[in-house]
């Protein structure tokens, strides 16, 4: 209902407050069209062409490695579960995801700025008084509606908004850099873990065949074929692989403890699913495209949104510089209604109100001027530090490569090395029970060996790591 108490000259003369306002804002918004401060523009940076220590091969595919969904990859079915349960549960996951929250929020109070802010009070009285004597009781009402709009005209709200919606961009590239993270980590754990229990499998068995030779080299020596000496450096080789397992045991109890951590779970043991002998390797594993690791390494993205979102903040910088015009409208009324006995009076009132207020700063000893200086040295300190995740992500490439190469080649060697001591192994047993050679013979050849397949076992596990390391290396992991 209309308060206001005017003539209907006086009501055509003067429209609402709010149709006056929203005639202002319309007006006035076809002047927000400057935004001072540097628009964003990807910086140009020079990468290798090639992956330093890939082959000409490998270097000539444009797909990747990093292009296959980890769940193909890795195709042990318990390490995907294991990975599904990290991706699940593990809390610097769910951390990075609030983070991205956080953020959305960030950016909607940053945006709200940008358009009308309207507020509403109201407040209602009941009482009752005397008057000449007689009582009188009253009502009374007032409500009043305040609308401001701040003119962007130089833009400063739209960097504001610029730069809030960059950081949640970063945020939720900060997440997928987790997931690369994450994912790359369960692997890399699981597979030591199962270089460890190959390890403590050939510890066991070893101590199971010299155990065997320790009583046989004690039955010789009952029959006077073999010599006391005979009977300890037999036991020597079996108190050796004694001595390994007890170490084993206790680097598998505290992997399995930091693997639980990832799974975002407390300390306990970790399911295995195919030993370590049985897992797949792929034939070959192309880099890709060097100029392709700039979009699919999420740490080089999130650099990149931390960049423009300070590139947007000198815009917010410099338009403080400028004047600050803020459009204000209010509207209210007042309705009141007093009783003495039969007497019956009503008074209405109403107002209403629109201006604008300009804010320019004249003298603030530099403040402006050092904010604007702090904008562009954090622009270049972010800048600096995207061309140092680029830097880093090409190292991780050609450190991964590398590594994968050379792991394979030593455990490829190791194999022949190992093969070349079994033979040497049986032929010495075969010399020392003919009576041709001593003991000694033998048991040099069973400690190269028990050395030779603890070493082989280690090499196994580094090179199923190093192709989890060069995944991620690639970028690999997050992307599906």
């Amino acid at each position: 209902m209309n308060h206001w108490r005017r003539s209907d000259e006086e009501q055509r003369k003067a429209p609402p407050i709010i149709n006056r306002f929203i005639g202002i804002l319309l007006a006035t918004s076809l002047l927000a069209g400057c935004t001072v401060g540097p628009n964003y523009h990807r910086p140009a940076v020079q990468v290798p062409t090639l992956y330093h220590g890939a082959s000409d091969n490998a270097q000539a595919q444009a797909a990747s490695y990093a292009d296959l969904p980890w769940w193909q990859v890795f195709q042990d079915p318990v390490l995907q579960e294991l990975i599904r349960t990290a991706l699940k549960q593990n809390y610097n996951l769910q951390l990075a995801t609030e983070r991205i929250n956080a953020a959305r929020a960030q950016l909607t109070v940053t945006r709200a700025d940008q358009y009308l802010q309207v507020d509403a009070s109201g407040l209602a009285t009941d009482g009752r008084f005397f008057s000449g004597g007689f009582p009188a009781k009253t009502r009374y009402s007032t409500y009043a509606a305040d609308a401001t709009f701040q003119l962007d005209l130089f833009g400063r709200l739209r960097r504001a908004t610029e730069s809030s919606r960059a950081q949640v961009l970063s945020s939720e590239y900060a997440q997928k850099t987790q997931i690369l993270t994450l994912v790359s980590d369960v692997a890399t754990d699981y597979f030591a873990l199962l270089a460890l229990d190959l390890q403590l499998q050939i510890a066991r068995d070893t101590v199971k065949t010299q155990t065997d030779a320790v009583a046989l080299t004690k039955l010789r020596l009952q029959h006077g074929v073999a010599t006391k000496l005979d009977v300890l450096q037999a036991q020597q080789v079996l108190d050796t692989a004694n001595t390994q397992i007890p170490e084993l045991e206790r680097q598998i109890g505290q992997l399995e403890d930091a693997l639980s951590i990832l799974l975002g779970d407390y300390p306990h043991g970790v399911v295995r699913g195919r030993p370590l002998v049985e897992q797949p390797i792929p034939p070959e594993v192309p880099a890709g495209l060097s100029s392709s690791l700039l979009s699919r390494r999420p740490d080089i993205l999130e650099a990149e949104q931390n960049l423009v979102s300070a590139n947007a903040q000198i815009g917010v910088a410099k338009a403080a510089f400028f004047p600050q015009i803020s459009l204000t409208g209010s509207g209210g009324g007042a309705a009141g209604r007093t009783t003495v006995f039969s007497t019956l009076l009503n008074s209405n009132l109403g107002t209403w109100s629109y201006g604008a207020q300009v804010t320019q700063p004249i003298f603030e000893s530099g403040r402006l001027r050092g904010n604007l200086r702090v904008a562009k040295s954090q622009q270049r300190q972010q800048l600096i530090a995207y061309k140092q995740a680029i830097q880093g992500a090409f190292r991780d490439v050609s450190d991964a490569l590398i590594g994968y190469e050379k792991f394979h080649k030593v455990r490829a060697e190791q194999e022949i090395t190992v093969k070349d001591l079994r033979d040497s192994v049986d032929t010495s047993l075969k010399r020392y029970r003919g009576g041709i050679a001593t003991y000694l013979e033998v048991l040099d050849g069973q400690r190269s060996l028990f050395s030779a397949e603890l070493t082989l076992a280690q090499d196994r596990g580094n090179e199923y790591q190093s192709l989890v390391q060069l995944y991620k290396a690639l970028g690999g992991g997050w992307q599906h």
